[in-house]
Order: structure tokens, then sequence, then C-alpha cells
């Protein structure tokens, strides 16, 4: 029970001042570090958007909450639509070291930006990212590659295939940085064992017109494309140099490559 005067309004005028700064430049999540008072900052937190768009709820799935470190200019996407012919099953599911290949390729893409998309069957990823739908169907990776750009709200797009496992995010920061500082190229990509590698790259919107009009002549092939569009290529010298080997672009493709992999790291297990 208060004795010596008047109670103390300070916590009252605190309530009366938070959604008054709410409406102007405040920001919740500013005041969570010297937060003075037992108060559950999340409670002053404007009820509508801007645009009076309801608040999302607080209930959705993980992957729609954003990562406050990663980059919001770049989106990510991952190609995961394929038949995974060679594989004898979805790619996408297949484990390893108790984890799924798109898990994987999920949680890497989250590591750079916040926002991650999975092209393929909406009816089968949408539970795990949002998906985008081929606009051309059955055309390989530049269909895929095509929708993802379509779709997109960034001009900087990456684009992963579900089956390279090895690559790391230091990796994709990299190519990331290369193609924000080269505004000229369409496309960033690295070569490895003299080869391109067009699933670990990053493309600008505008490449979705070449892709398409190759797509509509009936030509899947994207080598072709980075001859006639402005393309940077980090060579493969500059990627060992900087600590990335050709290795982190090896994909899985069969059961045999996916047992060998088993194996090896099943043989250091035992090593360590």
């Amino acid at each position: 029970m208060w004795r010596g005067g008047p109670r103390p309004r300070l916590l009252t005028f605190a309530l009366w001042v938070l959604p008054y700064d709410a409406r102007s430049s405040f920001s919740p999540t500013d005041l969570v570090p010297t937060q003075p008072f037992p108060l559950r900052i999340m409670s002053f937190s404007p009820l509508c958007k801007a645009d009076h768009t309801p608040r999302q709820s607080a209930t959705r799935s993980m992957y729609h909450r954003p990562m406050l470190a990663a980059s919001t200019d770049v989106t990510a996407f991952i190609l995961a639509g394929g038949k995974s012919t060679r594989m004898g099953t979805d790619k996408a599911f297949v484990e390893l070291d108790g984890r799924t290949l798109l898990s994987r390729a999920l949680d890497l893409a989250r590591s750079v930006t916040s926002n991650v998309r999975v092209v393929g069957d909406p009816a089968k990823f949408s539970p795990f990212a949002p998906a985008v739908e081929d606009i051309f169907p059955n055309c390989g990776p530049l269909g895929g590659i095509h929708a993802a750009l379509r779709s997109s709200h960034t001009d900087l797009n990456l684009i992963l295939a579900v089956d390279v496992p090895f690559v790391s995010p230091s990796l994709l920061q990299y190519v990331i940085m290369r193609a924000r500082n080269s505004a000229s190229a369409v496309v960033t990509l690295a070569q490895a064992d003299r080869r391109w590698q067009p699933l670990c790259a990053v493309y600008r919107k505008r490449f979705a017109d070449a892709a398409e009009q190759s797509l509509r002549a009936g030509d899947n092939k994207i080598d072709k494309l980075f001859e006639v569009t402005t393309t940077q290529v980090i060579a493969e010298e500059e990627l060992e140099a900087a600590g990335f080997p050709a290795m982190m672009f090896r994909n899985l493709n069969t059961q045999k490559q996916l047992a060998d992999v088993r194996e090896k790291d099943d043989d250091l297990e035992a090593r360590s």
C-alpha cells in the first residue's frame, strides 16, 4: 500500500508516450537493450502497418520470419523442381547427415538474405517456403530461372540448385558482393573445374527477357545466353585464392554419389 503522497504516475505516463512515438519514428526493438521498465515492449507496436494492412500473426510458419542480419536487396531461389531421374527419388527430400537437401539449401540461402523462395510445385514445397511455379514447364533449369526472375521484386537474385550441399554461406556472400559491385553485369557466376556454375550464381531481373526469348524459341540451354548478355565470370583461381575450392560446387545427382559422400563422412567420423 502506497504511503507518502499521491501515487506516482510514471508507468502510466510511459504507456501514453510510447503509442505517440509509435505513430512517428518509434521502433519497439530500439528500446529492448535499454528498457528500464518491466514492460512487454511488443504490446506497444502498431496494430496495422502504414498502409493499414493487418499485422501478421505471430504463429506464422518459421520461414516467414525475417532474418534481421540478412540482406534485403537480394532474393534467393532454390531450384527444386527437377525430375531427379538419375537419383531415382526426389532429390529435395534426400537426406544427408540427417537433414534433407531442401532443408540444407533453405538454411544456406537464409544465411545471406531474408527473401527466400523455392521454385517448384507449390503443393509440395509451400509448407517449407513460398513457392514459385514454372511459367514454361519441363524446360529444365532455364525455365526455373525464368520463373524466379519474373516473380522477383529485387534486381539481384541468387539462384541455387537444391543439390549443391557443399556450398558455404561465405561463398554465396562473395558472389553476391561481386554482383553488387558490377552494375553492368547481368549475370555473375563462378567457374570451377573449367566449367561455369549457373546454378550457384546471381542474376539481375532483366535476364528474364533473354531467358523467355530462348524458351519461346524452344532452346533451354543456359550457357548460350551468357554469350549474348553481360556476364561476369569469377575465375577459379580467384575463388581458390579467396578460400573457395572447386569441390564446393559438387552436386549430388545419383545414389552412388550420395553413397560416396555418406561413406566419406562415416570414415571421418570413425577417425575422429
